[in-house]
């Protein structure tokens, strides 16, 4: 069974991709590191996908799906952060409302970095095909303000994320994709 962490590197435009979506690919990376690295040891993997093709049509994500459709009653979420690495305030999430309520007493834990909202629908490119065959499906909610500032701009440099709340993103990734793979039972459909 399977806990799906994303972002995708396809930067093609004239920035760099640092905030679409290099921030997205970083903290599933840094999700799966501090798991590791505090020594815990979920039920379920946990799977990093660093998606690529996402602006070409979603190549990328097509190809992945249909290498492991057969699989997917295996697939307990997929989770994608694709809209910049500002302050979080939660998730969007996409799925059954009893999982919708187990996602809002995970997210409760979050309250103390004020990152505790679960939004109508998930949103991501790279896990449409999942959620579409009714695979739970989550992506990172957070203040997209200033996301149009950088957005496919030669503005999206390193210089745009700002550590800190990368790493409130990262705590919300981490948090929530553990709990997840940790649970006896996956989310129910």
């Amino acid at each position: 069974q399977v806990v799906l962490v994303s972002g995708h590197l396809d930067s093609w435009d004239v920035g760099q991709g640092a905030m679409d979506d290099g921030g997205g690919a970083f903290i599933s990376w840094e999700a799966l590191s501090l798991i590791k690295d505090l020594g815990l040891r979920p039920k379920r993997t946990l799977r990093l996908v660093l998606w690529t093709g996402e602006e070409q049509g979603g190549v990328g994500a097509e190809q992945y799906y249909q290498l492991h459709k057969e699989n997917i009653s295996n697939f307990d979420i997929v989770m994608e952060s694709d809209e910049g690495t500002f302050k979080p305030s939660g998730l969007g999430f996409t799925g059954s409302a009893a999982a919708r309520g187990i996602v809002k007493e995970i997210l409760a834990l979050l309250q103390p970095i004020n990152a505790t909202g679960v939004y109508d629908t998930a949103d991501g490119t790279d896990i449409t095909h999942w959620m579409r065959d009714g695979v739970p499906g989550a992506s990172l909610h957070n203040d997209i303000n200033k996301y149009f500032w950088f957005h496919h701009s030669q503005g999206d440099t390193m210089t745009v994320q700002d550590p800190k709340q990368m790493n409130l993103c990262a705590a919300v990734w981490t948090v929530v994709s553990y709990v997840i793979a940790d649970m006896e039972d996956m989310l129910p459909r």
